[in-house]
């Protein structure tokens, strides 16, 4: 399978006097309900959609619970979930206040190998086309023509636009 990405032209934050760059994005598409994912995770399966989903929302129950007293959660197959924050420093311990010294708290969430491996392993890239001031174009080539800049020398795609599934010429990443 490959995964969409659009190019949108950005500025670089820390460089903001150069030239605006193009950049591939991710082309996020709907998320899938929780019934549908719970219907096609079991399919051909003997468990039903609706013990599925009951045992995920006991799961997203009980993961703050388990955050909020300082345990790491391991979901089997897909990964760990922690609590991390960043914490200003002192030089004697008897000045330090937690509510004003620890900030940027965060669940984070790190992929079992396995799940990682057989996604990052498989992953390929499908231009999705252009997004420039809110409109999207469908390639780089309708873009180009768009702004009057298309040449009648080849693509200018500088990838696939088809569904061929490695729009980056057979490499993964």
């Amino acid at each position: 399978m490959s995964i969409k990405f659009n190019l949108v032209q950005k500025a670089n934050p820390q460089k903001r006097e150069e030239a605006s760059k193009w950049y591939a994005v991710p082309s996020s598409e709907s998320a899938m309900s929780g019934k549908a994912l719970t219907r096609a995770a079991t399919a051909n399966t003997s468990t039903s959609a609706i013990e599925m989903e009951a045992a995920m929302e006991y799961l997203a129950a009980f993961l703050p619970q388990q955050l909020l007293q300082g345990h790491t959660v391991k979901v089997p197959g897909l990964g760990s979930f922690r609590v991390s924050f960043k914490s200003k420093g002192v030089g004697d311990i008897s000045t330090f206040n937690a509510g004003s010294m620890i900030s940027d708290v965060r669940i984070l969430f790190t992929p079992d190998r396995a799940l990682r491996e057989s996604v990052l392993g498989n992953v390929y890239f499908e231009n999705g086309g252009v997004l420039k001031d809110g409109v999207r174009y469908a390639s780089v080539t309708d873009y180009l023509k768009a702004i009057g800049e298309a040449g009648d020398s080849g693509s200018t795609d500088g990838g696939s636009d088809s569904d061929s599934g490695s729009g980056t010429g057979g490499n993964p990443l």
